[in-house]
Formats: C-alpha cells, sequence, structure tokens
C-alpha cells in the first residue's frame, strides 16, 4: 500500500485515524494496539510474508533485550548478548538484500556457477533491521529501562515511519507514545498535518514522478543519448531523488502528525548546502545520526587523533554504500562521498594555514557541492559502475547535439500541454521542450531556494484560502495516481 494510492487516501487513512482516536477514549494501551493492528495491515498489504519475517524478527530481537537488560541489572556482561542480537539481524539483511551480490562475486573470483537465490527484497528491511539494531544497543548501553513489548513493537512497526524511515531512536520515541490514549483530535495539528502530507505528495507525484520518467528512459537508451541529454540526466536523478525520498518523508511526518506524534525532520534543503559535511547534516539526518551514534563513535571517534578519525569516516562511508544497495556502483558512491567529506574536514582543520582561513562564497560553494552529489548519485542510479560511467563518458564527449525529444516528452503533461495548444505553441519548433524547461527551471529554484516542507507546514494558517489551495492540490495529485510509481526508496 503506498501514500499516494487511492485505497490509503481514502479508506486506510480514514478509518486508522478515526479508530485511534475511538480507541483512546478507551485508554492508552487500546489506542497502542490500534496502531498495532493497521500498521500491520499497511506491511501485510505490500506482501504477507513480510509481515510474518517482521513479527519474527520483533519476537527475537525483544527475547534477546530482555536479556540484555537482565544480565546488565545483575551485573553480569552482556556483550555476548548484544553481538548475537547485532549478528542475526545482519544475517537476515545479509541473506535478503546481499546473497546474490555475494554469490555473484564469487563466481566471478573463482570460475564457479553458482545459482543466485533470486529472494524478493522484503520492504523496508534496511529500515526495520537498522531501527532493531538500535534498540538492542540502547538497552545495551543502559538508555532503555522502562516500556514493555506492545511500545517496542510499536516504536518498530509504526506504519508512518517502516518502509523508508525517519529512523527514530527509542529514547525519542518513548515519550511520543505517552498519554496516547488522552490525546484529543487537535483540529490545527490536524489541518498542518494534512497540508505536509499533500505537500508531500506534490513532490512525489508531481516532481519526482516527472523527472523519474525522463530518467528511467534515459539509462535504458544510453545508446541514442548525447552530451545534452547526458547532463539533463545527472541534473534529473539529483532531483528525482530528492523529491521522491524527501517527498516521502514529509508525508510520513504529515500523516504522523494527525495522529499527535512528531518524527524527525529527515531533510533540511540539503542541495543548499556549501560543503559536502553541511549536506550530510541536511541529507537523510536521521541515517546519518545512526551512522555517527553506532558506528562512528564505537570506532573512536574523534578521540584517537586525526588519522583515526579519517580512517573512521571513511568506514563510515564504506557502510553507507553498502547499506543502500548490494552492488559496486554504491560502494563507489559511498567512497565518492567519504573521501570529500574527509578532504573537507582536513581543509577546515588547516586553522593555521592559508588554506584554511579561505572562505568560498556561498553563491560558489552551493552550486558545486550540488554538481559533486549530482555526479556522485549517477553510480547510485546506474545498474552497474560500467552504465555510470558510459553516461559520463557521454557527457564529456563533445557530442552536444539537440536534446533527445523523447526525454522533453515524459515533461508534456497533459494538463500543462493543453496550455501550449490553446497558445499554440505545440506546433513550434522548441515547443516540445517548453515544459521541461519550465519544470526544471522551477524545481532547481525550489531546492536551492525553498524553505523545506515541514518548515512551510508550521507557518501556514487556517484560512478559507489555504483550504481551497490545498484542496486542489489534493485533487491534483489523486488524479495523477494512476501514473505515479513506487517511492525509490523501497528497493533498500
Amino acid at each position: 500500500m503506498l501514500f499516494q494510492s487511492y485505497i490509503f487516501v481514502f479508506v486506510f487513512l480514514p478509518v486508522s485515524l478515526g479508530g485511534y482516536y475511538l480507541a483512546g477514549r478507551i485508554g492508552d494501551k487500546a489506542a497502542k494496539l490500534w496502531l498495532v493492528a493497521v500498521s500491520f495491515w499497511f506491511y501485510g498489504s505490500f506482501r504477507l510474508e513480510y509481515l510474518l519475517l517482521l513479527a519474527a524478527g520483533m519476537l527475537l530481537n525483544y527475547g534477546i533485550a530482555l536479556g540484555i537488560r537482565r544480565k546488565e541489572k545483575a551485573g553480569m556482561r552482556a556483550g555476548g548478548l548484544l553481538a548475537a542480537g547485532i549478528a542475526a539481524d545482519l544475517a537476515v539483511l545479509g541473506y535478503f538484500k546481499y546473497m546474490d551480490f555475494f554469490i555473484e562475486n564469487w563466481n566471478h573470483a573463482s570460475g564457479m556457477d553458482l545459482p543466485l537465490l533470486r529472494v524478493a527484497l522484503p520492504v523496508g528491511v534496511s529500515f526495520f533491521t537498522f531501527q532493531q539494531i538500535s534498540y538492542l544497543a540502547d538497552c545495551y548501553k543502559g538508555e532503555i529501562e522502562g516500556g514493555g513489548f506492545l511500545d517496542y513493537m510499536l516504536s518498530i512497526v509504526y506504519f508512518p515511519k517502516l518502509v523508508e524511515g525517519p529512523l527514530v531512536m527509542y529514547a525519542e520515541w518513548a515519550p511520543q507514545l505517552a498519554g496516547a490514549g488522552k490525546k484529543k483530535l487537535d483540529a490545527e495539528r490536524l489541518m498542518r498535518g494534512i497540508c505536509l502530507f499533500v505537500m508531500g505528495m506534490m513532490k512525489k507525484v508531481v516532481l519526482a514522478d516527472t523527472f523519474g520518467g525522463a530518467v528511467d528512459y534515459g539509462y535504458s537508451n544510453l545508446e541514442i543519448m548525447h552530451g545534452w541529454d547526458a547532463l539533463l540526466l545527472v541534473v534529473f536523478y539529483a532531483l528525482q531523488l530528492y523529491f521522491d525520498f524527501s517527498g516521502y518523508c514529509d508525508m510520513a511526518l504529515g500523516v504522523s502528525r494527525m495522529f499527535g506524534i512528531e518524527l524527525p525532520v529527515n531533510f533540511n534543503s540539503p542541495y543548499q548546502a556549501g560543503n559536502i559535511i553541511e549536506f550530510w547534516k541536511r541529507w537523510h539526518i536521521t541515517l546519518n545520526r545512526f551512522f555517527t551514534k553506532y558506528i562512528y563513535i564505537p570506532l573512536g571517534g574523534n578521540r584517537k587523533g586525526k588519522g583515526r578519525m579519517y580512517g573512521n569516516l571513511l568506514a563510515v562511508f564504506l557502510v553507507s554504500g553498502i547499506w543502500h544497495g548490494a552492488g559496486w556502483n554504491f560502494i563507489l558512491w559511498g567512497m565518492l562521498h567519504g573521501v570529500l567529506y574527509v578532504l573537507t574536514r582536513m581543509w577546515m582543520n588547516r586553522k593555521g594555514a592559508v588554506l584554511g582561513r579561505i572562505k568560498i562564497p556561498r553563491v560558489v560553494s552551493v552550486p558545486l557541492t550540488f554538481c559533486y552529489t549530482a555526479f556522485a548519485w549517477v553510480y547510485f542510479r546506474a545498474d552497474s559502475v560500467a552504465q555510470g560511467n558510459r553516461l559520463l563518458s557521454i557527457l564529456f564527449s563533445g557530442d552536444f547535439a539537440r536534446v533527445n525529444r523523447n526525454l522533453a516528452g515524459y515533461f508534456n503533461l497533459d494538463e500543462f500541454w493543453y496550455i501550449l495548444k490553446v497558445l499554440r505553441l505545440d506546433g513550434w519548433e522548441y515547443g516540445h521542450y517548453i515544459l521541461m524547461g519550465a519544470i526544471t527551471a522551477f524545481a532547481l529554484l525550489l531546492v536551492f531556494f525553498g524553505k523545506n516542507a515541514a518548515q512551510a507546514a508550521d507557518r501556514i494558517k487556517p484560512k478559507p484560502w489555504t483550504a481551497v489551495l490545498f484542496a486542489g492540490a489534493m485533487l491534483w495529485c489523486v488524479l495523477a495516481f494512476s501514473r505515479v510509481s513506487t517511492f525509490l526508496y523501497f528497493n533498500f
């Protein structure tokens, strides 16, 4: 079940909200049980077997967490239990996500021909696996003392964040559940939640999927692409990925706000960053926080000298690349970010040197950072390193013919193309490219100068014109549901 689907908007969400506030009249436990039930409904709608895997994982992890707590209270070492729990979680993730990658590389290195397993990847497995690892680690550190199985289960399966995040630490999640049954329907909070949901849906349905159609066509037909086409594909995918993933997170935050539960902001206008360090403070914020707390700091962080710190940073980006996907292209993407991140830290640490005192104006640093991240995204999107290299070789080949007409065609949405026909611009030689240029320009202005959706939603006032505007936007999205795709991060 997708957020941008008829069943979610017109059936699941109203039933979930209504049932939650009705159950709240009975008490906290009833409200929480209702949220768990609808979350199982939501996740089970993708595939029932996934739900069984999720339930089995929660039972195993909670049992291990109880064992860790008991050992810690008895003054015994629980490191072995923690290691066993993390190993079990990673084994599940490794089997579903990486086993074919390992087999392919083993076959290549050994000359063998072992058959691939071709196991279907459960939706959101990377996210709920990390949530469970986070819970075990925090239990081991003594950061989780109270909370029973119901609260734990809800921290994992809560449907707005289940399949794509944001990743929420249990310590910040527990206070949100306090008094769940006592929460009353707040009209203004509901209104802001709906507005945030609609803004996220607009990002996904109108922008991300429009860019996505052109990107999919271009990557599937590189043999007929030229220089301008390749450059546009680089920019289009950078925009598609941002609007797709941040759109999902905005929708998740908006839905959760309707239930009176605040989730952490996961994107803060990342393409407005002036360097790669700032970018990672703005992009997928909760994942960056997870890696910092559970990998970078345990490795020693910056406590053991600069050389060790730089090595730890590279290790984090290596893990980030592997986490995002089973392929050498993801590892290369991670290391492209890691190397620049380390070089930037070195630059910033040279305070006494001339280089350390050089300040690059943001009017220069922001576009440069965007360009670097956009080019690195090529390997994130490509099916392989070879395909990524192929796209970049086309870009730098010097063969700059007119932009492929089929690429532009994905931007000629019916609702806009009709206007061009009325204005008789459809017959102009370059008329086919007008909407591509206009939509791309609008998207770039939005990412470079716009506020993030959560900030915009907080400023919205309940006025008649607001209701009309967002009702129109919602209607537009609903009418476009038939042409939308799944979220990109469902594959991770």
